[in-house]
């Protein structure tokens, strides 16, 4: 008998793959459509919200839609933004603050809320599991399964309890099957069962590649004299040059509580540049630290995010299934926002299945209409809209980019007859070592900023030690002999969280993979310049745990 056919099988009518906003979303409009349907929700973090990471700035048009009385029913969504600081940090002391008139109309942020997406997400899982949809935290969804015709008829989770040695262990556990009609993949940015069904049905055939930033956010307690609860900070220019793309953010949420948060684009070409320590010292600017200074750092976390925009996003549909919110790319780059769109994306797939499913279909259809309707809705004007803000950056830098996108959106509105596009994907645009300036960072002061070890410790990041590596190399040569000659082996500052490092044993130089630091944000699937890293998932339940992130 074989390992496929030990699994347990449970037949749904949908099964959704990640419960963030995108996935419950889904699961809560289907429910509201019809309550008598089978929907599954599986999560691989230890609970719903345990690997939810985002600013947060949060736009309510999705949530007013899928819940028109979500303030009557208590969701976390309580912190008005009652004012914005939008700075270009010209030089680690100045900054000169952007007058409102000059910034793109989408980062005004008035009507939004600072919220933490994780809670957010935990609430939409309570309201998930009242309309009776099955939520299983802590199961890993691993491989796609396929029926003989080679559309997708749900996924499978991975074995509990598989050593190191690949062996079973006396906890070992089958996965189980979780069988739809249709699926939806809802993972989030660079989700590895949706990068598989990408490849298998080719749906970027007419996409740029997706494009990518590390983000890092951590949340703090400060001096309650120096909170001022509502207001958004956003930063441009330092510590970055001008052709390098990325920005701070420092946001007021409720309860003296600031989260402050950094964003390098994967697209910089200096293998030197390590986005952990980029971000340690922009906190040590005046604009940032005077807040911080006498406060306490009481959360950490990474996590990859998209910044291709609309030009980069897929074919949505495919035999029994589709992607919704950021595991399609549905981040509105010049917003900074994806979780309103997530949400509603996935409304709008639950929609195009309940109406699939009422007509008679039996499933493993490919459902256009949900990419029709994605395109008839305010998502897609808002992502046309702002096309050409990530191409922008890249063509003329932050300071020329800033002054297109301001012409772009506040004369032309997003309507320039023109779309640029970004064809070079990320693992591409590293220059050699050689040729470029190493940067010498200043030790952490352990006040303002820290390492990689106690950050990855706050983000409780736990895994099973005895498992297999969820972190492959397809060749195992390639880090010494290759990347280490040409980019001084650019993993061991890329990762936020001290999993990649050289080492020398009895002479010789080693590459030391420590996947248990490892906090999930798919950098190093991005960023290798041989995409030799790939990054699956783990047993259930392991990773960060960001509660209140």
């Amino acid at each position: 008998m074989t390992e496929q056919t030990e699994r347990e099988s449970m037949e749904f009518d949908v099964v959704i793959v990640g419960g963030g906003p995108a996935g419950l979303a889904a699961a809560c409009r289907l429910m509201q459509l019809d309550d008598g349907l089978a929907v599954v929700v599986v999560e691989k973090g230890s609970e719903i919200g345990a690997h939810i990471l985002s600013g947060n700035v949060f736009e309510p048009t999705g949530l007013d839609e899928l819940f028109p009385d979500w303030k009557e029913q208590g969701a976390p969504v309580k912190t008005e933004v009652k004012g914005d600081d939008v700075y270009y940090m010209t030089s680690a002391e100045k900054a000169i603050r952007t007058p409102g008139l000059f910034v793109p109309r989408p980062m005004h942020n008035h009507g939004n809320y600072i919220i933490s997406l994780g809670e957010l997400s935990q609430w939409l899982g309570e309201q998930a599991e009242a309309l009776g949809v099955n939520v299983f935290p802590g199961f890993a969804a691993a491989e796609v399964l396929y029926d003989e015709q080679g559309g997708v008829t749900g996924v499978a989770t991975s074995d509990m309890g598989v050593g190191k040695d690949g062996e079973k262990k006396s906890s070992y556990q089958a996965g189980y099957e979780l069988r739809g009609k249709y699926t939806i993949f809802a993972e989030g940015v660079r989700g590895n069962l949706g990068e598989q069904v990408m490849e298998r049905f080719n749906l970027r055939e007419n996409a740029d590649p997706q494009h990518y930033g590390i983000g890092f956010k951590e949340s703090w307690e400060i001096d309650p004299a120096k909170h001022d609860e509502g207001l958004v900070v956003h930063s441009a220019g330092w510590p970055l040059d001008n052709h390098t793309e990325g920005g701070g953010f420092l946001y007021h949420a409720s309860n003296n509580r600031v989260y402050a948060g950094f964003i390098v684009a994967l697209s910089y070409s200096n293998p030197h540049l390590s986005p952990f320590d980029e971000f340690q010292r922009w906190k040590h600017h005046p604009k940032i630290r005077q807040y911080l200074e006498g406060g306490k750092r009481i959360g950490y976390g990474a996590r990859a995010v998209n910044k291709g925009g609309l030009q980069s996003i897929p074919r949505l549909a495919f035999p029994g299934g589709m992607l919704v919110g950021c595991d399609a790319g549905f981040l509105n780059g010049v917003k900074i926002k994806g979780a309103h769109t997530a949400i509603k994306t996935g409304m709008l797939a639950a929609e195009s299945i309940h109406k699939a499913l009422s007509s008679g279909d039996t499933g493993q259809s490919e459902l256009t209409d949900y990419e029709e309707s994605v395109k008839a809705s305010w998502v897609y004007k808002e992502m046309y809209a702002g096309r050409n803000f990530g191409p922008a950056l890249t063509k003329f830098g932050t300071l020329l980019g800033a002054a297109f996108t301001f012409v772009d959106q506040n004369i032309f509105f997003g309507k320039l007859p023109f779309t640029w596009r970004h064809k070079q994907p990320d693992h591409e645009t590293l220059s050699k070592a050689s040729d470029c300036k190493v940067i010498d960072y200043p030790k952490p002061d352990g006040v303002i900023s820290f390492d990689r070890s106690s950050s990855v410790f706050l983000s409780s990041t736990n895994h099973e030690e005895d498992q297999p590596s969820h972190l492959i190399l397809r060749d195992e040569s390639i880090p010494i002999d290759f990347n280490l000659p040409m980019f001084d082996e650019p993993a061991q500052r890329y990762c936020p969280a001290a999993v990649y490092e050289i080492v020398e044993e009895a002479g010789q130089k080693i590459f030391q993979v420590s996947p248990s630091n490892c906090v999930h944000c798919k950098t190093c699937d991005i960023k290798d310049p041989k995409q030799n890293i790939v990054w699956t998932v783990p047993e259930g339940g392991g990773g960060p745990n960001y509660s209140g992130m």
